[in-house]
């Protein structure tokens, strides 16, 4: 799938640009050698107490709330598949390729650290159908975000002892038997504690945590390059976004939405033109306008706090019962998904204020009353065509919808399996709804950068910041100029393409300064 170089599991803990590789990109994965010495060493513990006639969970008794049933050896084996199959209970439509991916590497990643005492086997046999492309098909309901990513987990587990489904590197969906054979893998015959060992953890949420991270990082670097365009082709002022105005309040997020504004409308014919107090009256801008560095930084801040919880549940080796340095097999509640669900949810808010500021500037755009010599909707003939009239009416409806993704799922808490998993963190359901909203914000982006680049053509014949104009070429490569009234959807998603590819953020970005400060993975 792809020429990237591959991405080593059981050294050092994989960093968030290693995720995003294996699960969108195709990149195959490695195990490192002393990663396999280390689960077999664990696992030669694991087989001992397995003999020992005192129980030991998910080693020698059934699960959850049936952690008291003592299972004889000729029974462990079907206890493991069993446990595999029942919770293989997902429902709902299919999760997304890339989704899974993360959650397979990022249980692998716990599997090799030796915590978890499966047999290398198990490791192998993940890391192959990782590479030969092999993707379970799991369902989009089945996780409370407690014990794990349970069912979406036992999927792919499921799929890994020949069963059940799963799309082939081509996407079409086979039998997981024939797919392994293909691939001459043989399905996994579970032994004490792998079935255990496979589900307990939050690799679902994590994934789609990291992946989220890494879109919104060019979300927000696409947000000030719009939110300049807007200032620009509104006649805004872009004294606002001056340095020693920003250290006053010495927010980091805010400093470095402030300096891509200033280095994206630096040299604006537009600017200059009403810099005179003669020409331009106004005292000062609209807060959509001006406040822009202050709601999209205090969005970077919050994601650089979700950064900081990812990298240290990329560094944890989530199971339950879990095989300490010591060799203590030990029950703890380190599954719990309390931390990444908060982050997810916080994040969601964060989405939807940033959308909902894009929008506002998109409507003042739109609206003759306020956009300082602007047509009506930007309408050719007005009366006639209504312009990006009903652009405005789809961002609008998008934030609306992000406002009530943005209601936590974390404060939510269902008890299951007879009391015994009596408080959950639904981090999974948090994690859907970010995906969804991340895509929101991608679209109402793409309507302001749409909406600004006609507004920049109206305002000829003075000519935008090179950055400005930049972006406003990218757009002219997919999406006519001012004109009369045409189809407009496929414009619209053809500009959303190009935000959520980063090329809107690049094209700007890569033409101002060097020294421009950018978030992360955008340069």
């Amino acid at each position: 799938m792809t020429a990237e170089p591959p991405v080593t599991v059981g050294g050092a803990p994989l960093r968030p640009e290693d995720v995003v590789a294996v699960a969108r990109h195709g990149a195959r994965v490695e195990i490192a050698p002393e990663a396999l010495a280390r689960v077999a060493a664990t696992r030669t513990l694991v087989e001992g107490l397995a003999d020992d006639p005192e129980p030991h969970y998910g080693i020698s008794t059934g699960f959850g709330a049936l952690a008291t049933t003592f299972i004889a050896p000729e029974r462990r084996m079907q206890l493991q598949a069993s446990l595999i199959r029942s919770h293989a209970a997902g429902t709902g439509a299919e999760v997304e390729r890339e989704v899974v991916r993360a959650l397979m590497l990022l249980r692998l990643q716990t599997l090799a650290t030796g915590h978890t005492g499966v047999r290398p086997v198990v490791v192998e046999t993940y890391a192959a159908m990782l590479d030969a492309v092999i993707t379970p098909i799991v369902r989009e309901y089945g996780s409370l975000g407690c014990s794990g990513d349970l069912a979406p987990l036992s999927h792919v587990a499921l799929a890994a002892m020949g069963e059940g489904r799963v799309r082939d590197a081509g996407g079409v969906e086979v039998d997981a038997a024939d797919a392994l054979a293909a691939a001459s893998i043989s399905p996994l015959v579970l032994r004490e504690k792998e079935g255990l060992a496979l589900i307990n953890g939050t690799d679902g949420m994590l994934g789609m945590l990291l992946l989220a991270l890494h879109d919104l990082s060019v979300l927000l670097d696409t947000a000030d390059v719009a939110a300049a365009m807007s200032v620009e082709s509104q006649l805004g002022t872009d004294a606002v976004f001056a340095a020693d105005l920003q250290a006053l309040r010495p927010q980091a997020g805010q400093a470095v939405s402030a300096a891509n504004l200033r280095a994206v409308l630096s040299g604006s014919p537009i600017v200059a033109s009403h810099r005179d107090p003669a020409v331009c009256t106004r005292v000062q801008d609209a807060y959509s306008l001006r406040c822009s560095p202050q709601v999209h930084g205090a969005a970077r801040d919050t994601a650089d706090h979700a950064r900081l919880i990812a990298s240290r549940e990329l560094a944890a080796a989530v199971d339950n019962p879990v095989i300490t340095d010591e060799g203590r097999v030990e029950s703890n509640g380190n599954f719990h998904g309390a931390p990444v669900a908060y982050v997810l949810d916080f994040l969601a808010i964060a989405v939807a204020d940033v959308a909902s500021i894009s929008e506002r500037r998109t409507d003042r755009a739109l609206d003759p009353a306020r956009s300082n010599g602007l047509p009506p909707f930007l309408a050719d003939e007005v009366g006639v065509d209504s312009g990006l009239m009903i652009a405005q009416y789809a961002a609008a409806g998008i934030v609306s919808e992000l406002k009530r993704l943005a209601v936590p799922a974390s404060v939510d808490s269902i008890p299951s399996s007879a009391m015994q998993e009596d408080h959950v963190s639904m981090g999974w359901a948090a994690a859907r709804k970010l995906r969804r909203a991340i895509d929101g914000l991608a679209r109402v982006l793409a309507i302001e950068v749409l909406t600004a680049s006609r507004a920049l053509d109206l305002r000829a014949p003075l000519h935008p910041a090179a950055a400005t104009g930049a972006v406003r070429d990218l757009v002219r490569t997919v999406a006519g100029g001012p004109g009369p009234d045409r189809f407009l959807s496929p414009e619209m998603e053809a500009v959303t393409a190009l935000v959520a590819s980063g090329a809107v953020a690049r094209a700007a970005l890569t033409t101002t300064s060097e020294n421009t400060t950018t978030s992360e993975g955008t340069r």
